[in-house]
């Protein structure tokens, strides 16, 4: 009973407390009338709905890359179920955080009749591609702009030497490396147990998909739906900076640095477990406009500047949140309606 709350708990609760206390913090003191007629008056929406149209390319970007890794085991999804999957993925992520994941990765190995494990290591390494792009985004922006960043987090020097401590604490890695080694050791001392026995077999599976990515045909062709579809990313932002006058100013003052920064910060904050990025979305956006805020500015000034920032931070992300319900919704139909004929 103990460890389905806390499983619970860690699945859904967390997550949901993270997005409304972070949010709670961020805007417990705005007026969100306020906030609106800031929307209204200085958003101009025609670049918001071009902003869609871009993300809408990028669900097609990674059907097309899942593919190409699920042919590269042998599962021959066709486009479209693949499609569903990833639709259905974003969908479910926004109430059930990471479980849209494990959704997809069911609903293929269904329809397929493949082990769920190898179809589940084909997720993992899709997955940790994406994390690879964001570390190659993170060097870039810190060469790009290391020195902005460094001067601006210096202004804070409790929360910089705190996350110095952290990274650099021998405990943190000996902790890590003690884990690993214990869980090896385990696996290999219990080798006639039939629990890990399934999960050795469910390991061999996830290799197989994750592993896939190094010997399957059309890597190249892999490689750019990858580029394509960071690059639907990006432009989503550059797009969407043309829609605020203070965002087109800080574009045409600092060019592509001010937008690869709230770019990197945001992609690093969807990592966190919330519903959808709420929460801790808005404050990195916020953080990385912040970093920009012009020199020698009154306190009116100020606080129209950040305002301004709450807002494009919502826009942004609710506009995007309300993409993937739609797509996602139009999945579980669509899904439905493919059993029912199935059945007939």
């Amino acid at each position: 009973m103990l460890r389905t709350i806390v499983k619970y708990s860690l699945r859904y609760v967390i997550p949901l407390v993270i997005s409304v206390g972070l949010c709670w913090v961020l805007f417990r003191n705005d007026s969100f009338e306020e906030m609106w007629n800031v929307a209204r008056t200085k958003c101009d929406f025609r670049w918001m709905w071009l902003m869609l149209f871009i993300e809408s390319f990028s669900f097609v970007f990674r059907t097309l890359r899942w593919r190409i890794q699920l042919n590269g085991v042998n599962i021959r999804a066709p486009f479209k179920e693949v499609l569903y999957s990833i639709f259905g993925t974003y969908g479910v992520n926004i109430v059930l955080p990471r479980v849209g994941e494990v959704w997809r990765c069911g609903y293929i190995s269904q329809r397929r009749n493949a082990p769920f494990g190898t179809v589940f290591g084909t997720m993992v390494a899709d997955r940790f591609a994406d994390v690879l792009m964001s570390i190659l985004l993170l060097v870039l922006t810190l060469g790009v702009s290391g020195n902005e960043i460094v001067a601006f987090i210096r202004k804070y020097p409790a929360g910089y030497e705190a996350i110095l401590r952290i990274i650099t604490s021998p405990w943190l890695w000996s902790i890590a490396v003690l884990f690993i080694a214990g869980l090896i050791i385990f696996l290999r001392s219990r080798s006639q147990n039939k629990i890990v026995n399934k999960i050795k077999a469910f390991m061999l599976e996830l290799w197989k998909g994750f592993s896939a990515i190094v010997t399957m045909p059309h890597r190249g062709l892999w490689l750019l739906w990858t580029v394509m579809l960071w690059g639907c990313y990006f432009m989503q932002l550059v797009v969407a900076f043309q829609a605020f006058p203070f965002t087109q100013e800080l574009f045409s003052r600092h060019g592509l640095s001010v937008v690869l920064i709230c770019f990197t910060l945001t992609t690093i904050a969807l990592g966190i477990p919330s519903n959808g990025g709420i929460g801790p979305y808005q404050i990195a956006m916020i953080f990385g406009l912040g970093m920009f805020l012009p020199a020698g500015l009154d306190a009116e000034a100020t606080k129209v500047f950040e305002m301004d920032s709450k807002t494009f931070a919502n826009i942004v992300l609710t506009l995007s949140t309300l993409l993937m319900i739609a797509v996602g919704l139009w999945a579980f139909i669509a899904i439905a309606f493919d059993k029912r004929k199935s059945r007939h």
